[in-house]
């Protein structure tokens, strides 16, 4: 089972993410879509060793929304799925699904569309993953294009 949202970039704060695969309601949104979300923020220090305010929706959301098992759905043969993210320029990042679930972690992994209250900056956006308790920002991936959910059994 794999489920695949792309992120389709026409201009810098501009964007759709689509959910496909099998999930139990594919989706297509855009940033207005993300209104109807929980928007949360974070002050975290970037890599430019500066403190911004980072704002968008928690990655686990997203996924819910499009049928990935969570909570109590993630065991057996679901603690064995992944997320893989791709930037624009072809880098990549894995996440577990347990690493983002809040019934097994208190940590949150966002899907940022702001900073310091503006859109991501060219270079940065439209969809930015921010991990504030990673103690390296090899993970906080900038120009999201698609995020995957595959199983390692694969």
């Amino acid at each position: 089972m794999s489920c695949i949202v792309s992120l389709n970039v026409f201009a810098q704060n501009q964007g759709t993410v689509k959910v496909k695969g099998e999930v139990l309601a594919p989706l297509e949104l855009n940033k207005e879509d993300f209104g109807s979300y929980k928007k949360i923020s974070v002050k975290v220090k970037d890599r430019d060793a500066k403190v911004h305010e980072f704002a968008g929706v928690a990655l686990i959301e997203i996924l819910e929304k499009a049928g990935v098992p969570t909570g109590s759905k993630l065991r057996g043969q679901n603690l064995v799925k992944y997320i893989l993210i791709q930037a624009a320029d072809g880098y990549e990042v894995v996440y577990s699904l347990p690493e983002i679930d809040p019934e097994f972690t208190d940590h949150i992994i966002m899907l940022a569309t702001e900073k310091d209250g503006q859109p991501l900056p060219s270079g940065e956006g439209p969809f930015r993953i921010i991990a504030p308790n990673d103690k390296k920002q090899a993970r906080w991936i900038r120009e999201v294009q698609t995020i995957r959910i595959n199983s390692a059994k694969n």
